[in-house]
């Protein structure tokens, strides 16, 4: 699902919404996530998961064309880790690709 996706459902689900204001709020609750992230911080929200940051240490990797070896930084990545109410509703999904 993409924001645009995201947006379009809680508009139709919630008709006494506008569009404009479902956008404004998608995208206030992503910049909210981005900033904490970006200041260090992990976000939790119950019942689906938290996202926090992992640290990756440099290394030595290789050009897969060239097969040249390339150094590369250390980092910090995004995670997100799903809470047990998300694993278990998509563990319950079928071959289909529908929640039984």
């Amino acid at each position: 699902m993409t924001q645009s996706e995201l947006i379009a459902r809680l508009t139709s689900r919630y008709p006494q919404l506008i569009q404009k204001d479902t956008e404004l709020v998608v995208a206030e609750i992503l910049d909210a996530i981005q900033m904490t992230l970006a200041q260090g911080n992990r976000v939790e929200i119950r019942g689906f998961g938290t996202f926090s940051l992992n640290y990756r240490s440099p290394r030595i990797g290789r050009n897969p064309k060239t097969g040249e070896s390339v150094s590369v930084p250390e980092r910090w990545v995004p995670h997100f880790k799903a809470g047990k109410p998300l694993r278990e509703r998509v563990d319950r999904l079928g071959t289909s690709g529908t929640i039984k």
